[in-house]
């Protein structure tokens, strides 16, 4: 398991493993959330297994798969609300946490300056660079 901060509140993941579920418990997470898709994934992973893994260690479990095709305003407007009702800090995952910290950034574009956003997913290993442009733009959209 490779939890890794984005902010106190917002963390990322590459894929967990449903043993990890106490763990994360420990880790002081109150929310899961699954963005990976079950077709990327076994059966033993897929979200019905990390559900019933996850809430059996008495944690909340959201599913909303994404995939670069799925990454709508939308659907980052869902992570974003999900994370907001959450009642602690969130754990979101997937492969290799990138799409979990895309979303993430999106999400805070308009709210946090692209420096900002940026440097909080380089810390946790996600170079996003990238997408300076797109936040920039969504920024600006935004005033």
């Amino acid at each position: 398991m490779d939890i890794r901060h984005i902010t106190d509140r917002y963390h990322v993941s590459p894929q967990i493993n449903p043993e990890d579920a106490p763990a994360i418990k420990d880790a002081g997470i109150a929310m899961v959330i699954c963005n990976r898709p079950d077709a990327e994934v076994p059966p033993s992973h897929q979200s019905d297994a990390m559900r019933a893994a996850v809430e059996a260690a008495g944690l909340r479990f959201e599913v909303l798969p994404l995939t670069h095709q799925t990454m709508t305003p939308d659907r980052v407007a869902e992570q974003a609300a999900l994370v907001a009702q959450a009642e602690g800090p969130v754990l979101a995952y997937c492969a290799s946490g990138t799409r979990c910290s895309i979303v993430w950034a999106l999400s805070q574009a308009g709210q946090m300056d692209a420096d900002a956003i940026l440097d909080a997913t380089g810390r946790a290993g996600y170079d996003l660079s990238g997408m300076r442009p797109t936040l920039d733009a969504l920024a600006a959209g935004a005033r």
